[in-house]
């Protein structure tokens, strides 16, 4: 695997984890796809540092158990601000 991936991809798991970030907003910040962060935390990540892996893991683990009540909170937000108007 080339240095800038692993490198790439530890980077990735920090800042999971020091932000308790999502997927999404670790790819906005690093300006990669979902797919290549998923694919760098959960596979590539692994075989690099395995401690590392499962602590970002864990986060993103409790980031999706809660996603559908982020996704709530989202959509009534929306119909607050269409009734004030």
């Amino acid at each position: 695997m080339k240095d800038y991936i692993e490198e790439r991809a530890i980077d990735i798991a920090n800042y999971i984890i020091e932000n308790n970030a999502t997927v999404r907003q670790t790819a906005k910040q690093f300006g990669i796809s979902k797919s290549t962060v998923h694919k760098d935390v959960t596979d590539r990540l692994s075989q690099i540092n395995p401690t590392l892996a499962f602590e970002a893991r864990k986060v993103l683990d409790v980031n999706k158990s809660e996603r559908h009540i982020r996704g709530g909170l989202a959509t009534k937000e929306k119909y607050l601000h269409k009734q004030a108007q």
